[in-house]
């Protein structure tokens, strides 16, 4: 069996097709999503899509997602364990989808049938890009000839140190999804609040703060990543939008400023199957800290 394993994940972690192609026995599988009179399937690719999803959102259109099912998973591990290599599979955090779930059955029923196979299923905890850096991560310690037993064990190791701050635009689309109240949504689009959120030790989405104004909403979030970031250096920054460019890119020369030592940044679009929930305008930083 091969030492070089392969790495699974789902379109929910955002990295955009350039990055994808850039590298091997990396897999990212598509994901469902519906509007009330048709289904689509995101694939990597569709970013270029986007700002006419996100132009839709504000027209009114409500999207819902689907988490991967125990086929779709079982056929990627067989097409893999079939060549006689291993693989390791990072579905989206379990705290707002069920696909590890299915990703773990998809495991048990893949290794009762090929009892050699050398499959490992780890809880991103994660989403967007913040699980994209968990993939970047393990791509780049893979380079260094790591198996997957230590694969297994770094991701589990980095997932608490994997810190998501993240700021909406626009507060319907969070009251749609039982993340805030009818009366706050309202009122907060009155007063031009702008929350900011992360996502907790259990992958769950949590409000920080409340800021008024989108300008302050971006400093806050810069000023969150200096607080918390660690090392101050040599690691990466990967911030994700919808259909914000302009913010994105406001959003990094905040952090050029304030840390300057950090070179590496990815700016990507948010796909379809996280901004169906967050809402066009929102803003997202990852990073590594020393908690959540």
């Amino acid at each position: 069996m091969s030492k070089s394993f392969w790495v699974v994940a789902d379109v929910a972690c955002d990295l955009p097709a350039s990055y994808v192609e850039a590298h091997e026995k990396l897999i990212i599988m598509p994901m469902p999503y519906q509007s009330s009179e048709q289904e689509f399937i995101y694939k990597t690719g569709d970013e270029v899509n986007m700002p006419a999803f996100y132009e839709s959102l504000k027209g009114g259109a409500v999207y819902t997602t689907t988490q991967l099912n125990i086929d779709a998973y079982c056929d990627v591990f067989k097409s893999i364990v079939e060549k006689g290599e291993g693989l390791i599979c990072i579905p989206l955090s379990s705290g707002i989808s069920g696909s590890y779930n299915n990703a773990m059955v998809a495991m048990e029923k893949t290794k009762k049938k090929y009892p050699e196979a050398k499959i490992a299923v780890c809880d991103s905890k994660s989403a967007t890009l913040g699980y994209g850096l968990l993939i970047h991560h393990l791509l780049e310690e893979r380079k260094k000839g790591i198996d997957i037993e230590t694969a297994e064990n770094l991701v589990n190791t980095m997932v608490p140190h994997l810190i998501h701050y993240f700021t909406v635009n626009d507060l319907k689309c969070l009251y749609r999804g039982g993340r805030l109240s009818k009366s706050s949504a309202y009122l907060g689009s009155m007063l031009r609040i702008k929350p900011v959120l992360h996502v907790n030790e259990e992958g769950r989405l949590q409000l920080l703060e409340k800021v008024q104004g989108r300008k302050r909403s971006i400093k806050t979030l810069a000023q969150k990543v200096e607080s918390s970031i660690n090392p101050k250096s040599g690691q990466a920054i990967f911030i994700s939008h919808a259909d914000c460019e302009e913010d994105a890119l406001l959003l990094k020369s905040y952090l050029q400023e304030t840390l300057p030592d950090i070179k590496d940044y990815l700016i990507a679009q948010l796909s379809a199957i996280i901004g169906s929930h967050s809402g066009p305008g929102t803003l997202a930083v990852f990073f590594l800290g020393d908690k959540r």
